[in-house]
């Protein structure tokens, strides 16, 4: 019997700032997970999946590049499975993820999105936070000067100057949270669900974890942040996701960032075989 094809297409390195080797292995341990399934797995760089015209019925991707999910949509369009959703990692987008968190009453922050030029003073004395964190609106973070702390109202604006230098058009800007920083994987339709302290690890990609510093670890419900994690995913239509969220010192917490297909880097081992075990469910639940 034929073996069933899967495309899989890895995200392009500029957009794996300081882990393109934890997104590399977490592809390939995905891969070789669903090759242990009985799969054909074909694997494609983001270029080579556009530039040679590649058609798949399943696809799986860590794709971030706006050609190849443009790609992956018309394939969605016309009956593929694709995982993530090429719409789960638009939703992703910072701007786009703020809004549809907060209109779906998933913990967030108190968060304004603003066009840079915009003058936000009378916005962010309404929200009457001890800090703000400014992040780029538009796409996913990529450099670290996308995501910045910011002390007080001025600095708001002057990071949004900064932005507009750039042609970032507009910007996300949360509340500062105080408490443990947690950081989260998870894989929809699995029991898979990870969190550590980040700062403890020194797990970081633009080292910014020091700004809440190390955690007193306050008592919260690993069982409640999976399920507000796993209504997230819905929401923003990701099956594969992880992110950060801040635990309050009652156990409260607010998810300060989601994000499509992350490095699983300290959990990889355990989660590549249910990221392919979540895969399988989508094949074969579209075949019933």
């Amino acid at each position: 019997m034929q073996k069933q094809e899967i495309i899989g297409v890895k995200r392009k390195t500029e957009y794996s700032p300081n882990h393109i080797g934890n997104d590399g292995l977490i592809f390939e341990k995905t891969a070789d997970n669903l090759r242990k399934l009985g799969y054909e797995v074909q694997e494609y760089t983001e270029s080579e999946f556009i530039y040679m015209g590649v058609e798949g019925k399943i696809v799986f991707n860590m794709a971030r590049s706006l050609s190849t999910i443009e790609r992956l949509q018309k394939l969605e369009d016309t009956g593929s499975i694709v995982i993530n959703s090429s719409y789960g990692i638009v939703n992703c987008i910072r701007a786009k993820m703020t809004q549809l968190l907060l209109d779906n009453q998933i913990p967030h922050p108190e968060s304004i999105i603003v066009d840079v030029t915009d003058d936000p003073t009378r916005q962010l004395e309404s929200m009457d936070a001890v800090a703000y964190w400014v992040k780029r609106g538009d796409a996913h973070a990529i450099h670290r000067e996308d995501v910045t702390y910011a002390r007080n109202i001025d600095e708001v604006k002057s990071i949004l100057k900064e932005f507009s230098l750039r042609n970032i058009p507009n910007a996300v800007v949360n509340e500062h949270l105080v408490g443990d920083l947690v950081k989260f994987y998870g894989v929809a339709d699995t029991d898979f669900f990870y969190w550590f302290y980040p700062f403890e690890v020194n797990h970081s990609k633009f080292g910014l974890e020091k700004i809440n510093g190390a955690a007193k670890e306050y008592t919260f419900s690993a069982d409640a942040l999976k399920k507000a994690c796993d209504k997230a995913g819905e929401v923003l239509k990701v099956k594969v996701y992880g992110g950060d969220c801040v635990v309050n010192k009652d156990g409260s917490f607010k998810i300060i960032d989601f994000n499509d297909w992350p490095s699983f880097a300290p959990c990889r081992e355990l989660a590549a075989p249910k990221i392919a075990e979540c895969i399988d469910k989508q094949i074969k639940k579209s075949i019933q």
